[in-house]
């Protein structure tokens, strides 16, 4: 079924093709301190990313996203929340049409300018697809993206790859990238069991989401905004506000390594 961010086929509607959209264990959330249960059994997460397995990056008419080779541990996460490694697949981005909201997760009513997520399968099940359908199968790093005043010279790399990938489904090598050079100073971290925040939304998800942001420019949000949700051959439709609104807690622990 078609999916998308407009009124017609937006995050309200998804629950009408894929039910578990309604379900109780649904992200993102809001992420609120008094809430919030810190954990002293939680570990420090480690990431241990081969640049060499980095493959293309490409825009898919949903975010813009860059794909990893996953045939063996080549790049993995591990420690936190996690019962062992994970496998690094793809990163992908989530933005607003302005500099005042984008992210998908909320920090004690805070919104910030965008979101990086880098989903990671646990591969102690024989494929992605497979994980995707298991409550363990499926670990994100979760980042905030601030608008301040210097640019981050890190996300320099993927921006430079926008005028390749301008409308839907065009696709660009890209060789050669570690993705560890976006993560803050800071490894401090929420964790929750959650979902995906696009659909099917399954409900596989063990969330780290890093309690600092990384700081980018207003330019470099922008370039992001210069992407086209359409193909080449269509209008112009600028590829903006591909959040989903927070979704009910429900009884759920969020937990905070800090």
């Amino acid at each position: 079924y078609p999916w998308g961010y407009d009124s017609d086929n937006g995050p309200d509607q998804w629950h009408k093709n894929y039910p578990i959209a309604k379900g109780r264990h649904q992200s993102p959330i809001e992420i609120n301190n008094k809430e919030v249960h810190y954990d002293r059994s939680l570990l420090p997460w480690f990431a241990s990313y081969d640049p060499g397995a980095a493959k293309t990056i490409l825009n898919n008419g949903k975010t813009c996203r860059v794909v990893f080779d996953d045939s063996f541990n080549r790049s993995v996460l591990r420690g936190g929340p996690l019962p062992g490694v994970y496998r690094l697949r793809q990163l992908h981005f989530h933005w607003g049409s302005s500099d005042d909201h984008g992210s998908e997760h909320v920090v004690n009513g805070v919104r910030y300018a965008g979101e990086l997520h880098l989903v990671h399968w646990n591969p102690k099940y024989s494929n992605y697809l497979d994980a995707v359908r298991r409550t363990d199968g499926i670990a994100v790093l979760a980042i905030f993206l601030q608008v301040g005043k210097t640019p981050k010279p890190e996300m320099k790399r993927i921006l430079e790859e926008i005028n390749g990938i301008k409308t839907k489904g065009k696709e660009a090598p890209f060789p050669n990238f570690d993705p560890s050079i976006l993560f803050p100073q800071s490894h401090d971290y929420w964790t929750y069991h959650g979902s995906f925040t696009t659909p099917p939304c399954e409900e596989c998800i063990t969330w780290i989401v890093l309690r600092e942001p990384i700081v980018v420019s207003s330019d470099q949000m922008a370039k992001l905004r210069s992407l086209s949700k359409n193909a080449e051959n269509e209008p112009d439709l600028p590829l903006v506000d591909n959040w989903r609104p927070t979704q009910p807690r429900y009884f759920r622990m969020v937990s905070a390594s800090f």
